[in-house]
């Protein structure tokens, strides 16, 4: 043990009624999904988006997330679940993919928005925004419930549960102080939040949906490296763990998304995008 550590005491259940657990981690997600929805919404004014677009893009985008954090959590452990079907459901007993609840949420309200032909890039954006702060409220749930295990450490900042429900209780036993994996990540998303600012105000206010991909690719790079600081995942191929595979495969796919967006014309703040010429016609530049 260092001598200089961060005792972490608290029980993850703040109180149990009944059959009801209400935890901190999911109070704390509770209160990113409501900040998240409020700073996405807030964003949507900043770039002129229509407010009830935005709205409905928010509770279509929350459920989708949840859905998905729950389904790519089924998915990395289908060993248990393939045996006893009966617990996918079981949310309250916890078990969600973070990767699963952007992959989820950002693929559910861009599905919608084509179909109900919503301007997509600036919607994407503010989305951006919202789930960010969603994930790094979130992360402070993590934090207090001890939710995911880092490697060992005798860093001052490192961390120990002694509360024997904490999830990391044991962990704490068995390789003492170990790092604050998922508050790096807190603290990194609080920067890439930052940047993303500047990126849709000042660098790219003139190219909708970059401001996503910013996002998207930072968070991807942030994940990957801070994986390496934690011992909860399992390599999954080419000794990558889930998350890390993941990231690739989205950093790959963000690739042709940018290209697309550099190229494509410059559309400012408040314009909407002239909708495409009628098939068979050929647009006629007067003037």
């Amino acid at each position: 043990m260092p001598l200089l550590l961060i005792e972490i005491p608290w029980s993850p259940n703040i109180f149990t009624l009944g059959g009801f657990v209400l935890t901190w981690h999911g109070l704390f997600t509770a209160f990113g999904i409501l900040a998240g929805v409020q700073l996405a919404l807030r964003m949507g004014q900043v770039v002129r988006y229509d407010s009830d677009q935005a709205y409905t893009l928010a509770l279509v985008g929350v459920p989708s997330g949840i859905v998905g954090a729950r389904a790519l959590f089924v998915a990395e452990h289908w060993d248990f679940y393939g045996a006893s079907p009966g617990d996918i459901l079981a949310l309250n007993e916890g078990g969600i993919s973070v990767w699963g609840a952007v992959l989820g949420g950002v693929l559910g309200a861009l599905l919608f928005a084509l179909w109900r032909k919503y301007p997509v890039g600036r919607g994407l954006d503010i989305a951006a925004f919202g789930i960010l702060i969603g994930l790094a409220i979130g992360r402070m749930g993590d934090l207090v419930n001890g939710e995911h295990l880092g490697l060992p450490t005798a860093l001052p900042w490192a961390v120990v549960y002694t509360h024997p429900l904490s999830p990391a209780f044991a962990h704490s036993i068995t390789a003492g102080s170990h790092h604050p994996a998922t508050t790096y990540e807190l603290l990194g998303l609080l920067a890439l939040l930052g940047a993303m600012f500047v990126v849709m105000l000042r660098i790219f206010p003139d190219r909708p949906a970059m401001t996503f991909l910013v996002f998207i690719v930072g968070y991807s790079l942030l994940r990957f490296v801070l994986t390496n600081l934690r011992v909860d995942s399992d390599i999954v191929a080419w000794g990558l763990r889930t998350p890390q595979f993941v990231a690739v495969l989205v950093l790959i796919a963000s690739v042709p998304a940018i290209v697309y967006c550099l190229v494509r014309p410059r559309q400012q703040i408040g314009e909407v995008p002239a909708p495409p010429p009628p098939p068979g016609r050929v647009p006629v530049r007067r003037g």
